[in-house]
């Protein structure tokens, strides 16, 4: 297995509170994509970070080692609209709960 802290990146510092209809449908369907990664046991964790200077959103992933990160993240809806972009930080291990 291959662990991976993902940390997305939106557009701008204030993405959050200045999402058009748009990037507000497609942020849906990135909680949507991840959420169900998490059903799957794809991914372990996910969530917000609300960063005074700035905020962005972290995912850690629990991946096969066959399968590349990439072609997870890229699936993502915000990305591909073209909205923000995903930073891949590999772990040497990850350790949770349950």
């Amino acid at each position: 297995m291959k662990y991976y802290l993902c940390k997305f990146i939106p557009p701008r510092d204030d993405f959050l509170a200045t999402m058009s209809d748009d990037e507000k449908t497609w942020m849906a369907g990135h909680g949507a994509f991840l959420d169900g990664l998490l059903d799957q046991g794809v991914i372990v964790a996910h969530g917000p970070v609300m960063d005074p200077a700035g905020g962005y959103g972290v995912s850690l992933y629990q991946i096969a080692d066959d399968q590349d990160i990439a072609s997870f993240t890229s699936r993502d809806p915000i990305v591909a609209n073209g909205v923000g972009h995903y930073e891949h930080h590999p772990m040497l291990h990850l350790k949770a709960r349950g």
